[in-house]
């Protein structure tokens, strides 16, 4: 069983910056993958970006790559999530999620936070 709790998320303006961050309760390099999913009011959840234990392979959803950066720390059990140029569309409520799985990582997150809110407004 691994609890996953998420912060740093608040309100920004547009292109401003943020940085998320996910704890386990347990050590990290037990879990393959590491990522963030989205959910905006009246949008389906999405998902965002993964990271791998190991190599530290990651994978971004388009419409952040090359704006949004992960990196992890597994002395803290920590994943974080570093968010810029941000954009009013990236307003969501932002869950941490693992995973044993890193190459079907959607279909196979298994333990998930409580979610982080980020709002993006000028």
């Amino acid at each position: 069983q691994v609890q996953l709790v998420e912060s740093g998320g608040r309100s920004v303006q547009p292109v401003g910056s943020l940085k998320l961050s996910c704890t386990a309760s347990a050590t990290i390099v037990t879990v393959s993958a590491i990522g963030w999913f989205r959910h905006a009011q009246r949008k389906e959840r999405e998902f965002v970006a993964q990271i791998s234990n190991g190599r530290y392979r990651t994978y971004y959803v388009e419409s952040v790559t090359v704006r949004f950066t992960l990196s992890r720390d597994n002395a803290k059990n920590t994943v974080y999530l570093q968010m810029n140029s941000l954009k009013p569309d990236d307003t969501a409520v932002y869950y941490c999620a693992a995973s044993s799985d890193y190459s079907d990582f959607v279909a196979s997150a298994r333990y998930w936070g409580q979610g982080t809110q980020v709002t993006v407004s000028s």
